[in-house]
């Protein structure tokens, strides 16, 4: 049984590394091409983690093999640990009061939960295989099998443990994903959160930024004090109520206004 399990992972595996290898308009099934960096791939990828790039929806062609080494090969799991280590070190010097308010707000998809293996079966955005499909990461939510990024459910326990409320907030639409989301999130190890507040039918195409700001003013309005905010998009971490300090954990996967 062990064996064919094994079977199964590698047969999966493999599938992955050629539908990442085989990318649009030439660009290089691997990457960097020749040990260095010439299409600019890492210098773009800083400018999306600093909010500089904006608005685009795809990886750039002759990027796709480096985001594929970077979010599968190591550094984007360090990169992420690094993130929820600075998260857990301030929370630890701000520390709850006791009596119950202090609160954390994390964002779920590809904060708490990772979507990598529907982007890399998109090919992050190629020409011919747009990266977001409504009613394709829809299908893919519903299976509840995203996994748990590990650094952040250590985090998350650390904020529990720290005696902070802990408030998932997410864009995904609660009436076609509420239970699926739920059911994920247990299983991934997030167990004991204070409340999971996805969009409703009022925020449907709203902005990210419109809908989040309003959940966070709704609970300020309850008496919570934000002391941190934890997304991987900047429209996650930006308006209103957004909390004494943000955090913005990796992604250049994707870019959500």
């Amino acid at each position: 049984m062990a064996a064919l399990d094994l079977r199964r992972w590698l047969m999966v595996l493999l599938v992955g590394l050629l539908a990442a290898f085989q990318v649009a308009d030439g660009a290089p099934w691997f990457w960097p091409p020749g040990g260095d960096d010439p299409d600019g791939c890492l210098s773009w990828r800083v400018m999306v983690e600093a909010n500089n790039a904006k608005f685009w929806r795809a990886v750039p062609a002759p990027c796709i093999g480096y985001v594929w080494a970077y979010m599968s090969w190591g550094q984007y799991g360090r990169d992420v640990s690094s993130a929820a280590d600075q998260i857990a070190a301030y929370a630890s010097q701000a520390p709850a009061a006791g009596d119950g308010l202090d609160a954390w707000v994390l964002d779920i998809d590809d904060t708490c939960l990772s979507n990598l293996p529907y982007y890399q079966a998109k090919q992050f955005g190629c020409v011919t295989c747009a990266a977001y499909d409504p009613a394709a990461f829809k299908a893919w939510a519903s299976r509840g099998a995203c996994p748990g990024i590990p650094a952040m459910v250590r985090l998350f326990w650390a904020l529990k443990g720290g005696g902070f409320r802990v408030f998932l907030l997410s864009g995904r639409d609660e009436e076609a994903l509420g239970a699926s989301t739920a059911a994920n999130l247990a299983a991934a190890g997030f167990a004991g959160y204070d409340r999971l507040i996805l969009r409703s039918a009022g925020y449907r195409g709203q902005s990210s930024v419109v809908f989040k700001s309003a959940e966070r003013r709704r609970l300020a309005a309850e008496g919570y004090r934000i002391r941190g905010n934890v997304g991987d998009q900047w429209s996650d971490l930006q308006g209103d109520c957004a909390g004494d300090r943000v955090f913005k954990v990796p992604n250049p996967m994707y870019f959500v206004p």
